[in-house]
């Protein structure tokens, strides 16, 4: 249902029970309710997170917003939202307050919702930041698997700026690795993707990928 029509619902289900006596209909009402407010307060809680990405400024609703649309996406049982929704908890503490500590058993967690309900985009998410939190620890190997699954995956659904996105990760772990070769294969990768899809956001991710490893064309 539409949230118009989960509204609606609601108001001839009230009806039903104020002035036809089924009081047993509330039940069903408050369950088609909080699905909508679980997927706004998902929704909400996204735009926030990009307005952070851009302005560096936290607000302390995303995680809020976050955690509430877990609850009630938990309480329904719909595993998919609930992946959804943990993960982005996941990425607030890692992305946001930089704890990643707090933020893998949500990654880990995420991911086991995401693989139990076939949701490929929400694993590609989780694994990616997986390979984050690896990078940063040291675990280079770790990180290039986690990566590349998640690019695999991101692939399969023909999600391409979401694949750019990755081959630049891939290109910083390149470098580490000492593959410069492959990584400046990876940025050009990334660049032609970003290019197709008018990923312009991604694309200032390669160029400043290729200066800050000194792998400059020309």
């Amino acid at each position: 249902m539409t949230v118009g029509e989960r509204i609606a619902q609601a108001q001839l289900l009230y009806e039903r029970a104020v002035f036809g006596g089924d009081t047993a209909a509330l039940a069903t009402a408050h369950l088609g309710l909080d699905e909508v407010e679980a997927g706004l307060a998902l929704a909400r809680g996204r735009l926030i997170h990009a307005r952070f990405l851009a302005e560096r400024v936290e607000d302390e609703r995303e995680l809020e917003l976050f955690e509430r649309a877990a609850a009630l996406y938990g309480r329904l049982g719909q595993r998919q939202g609930e992946g959804e929704a943990v993960f982005w908890i996941g990425a607030f503490h890692q992305v946001v307050r930089d704890d990643n500590e707090a933020a893998l058993p949500c990654f880990q967690r995420a991911l086991d919702l995401a693989t139990q309900a076939d949701d490929p985009l929400t694993m590609s998410y989780a694994l990616r930041h997986l390979g984050f939190a690896d990078h940063m620890a040291g675990r280079l190997d770790e990180a290039r698997a986690h990566l590349e699954e998640s690019t695999r995956l991101r692939r399969e659904l023909g999600f391409l700026p979401g694949v750019a996105a990755n081959l630049v990760g891939l290109a910083y772990l390149a470098v580490q690795q000492e593959r410069r070769d492959d990584a400046r294969a990876l940025l050009q990768d990334a660049a032609e993707l970003a290019e197709s899809t008018m990923s312009h956001g991604v694309l200032r991710w390669v160029a400043e990928a290729r200066e800050e490893l000194g792998l400059l064309e020309g």
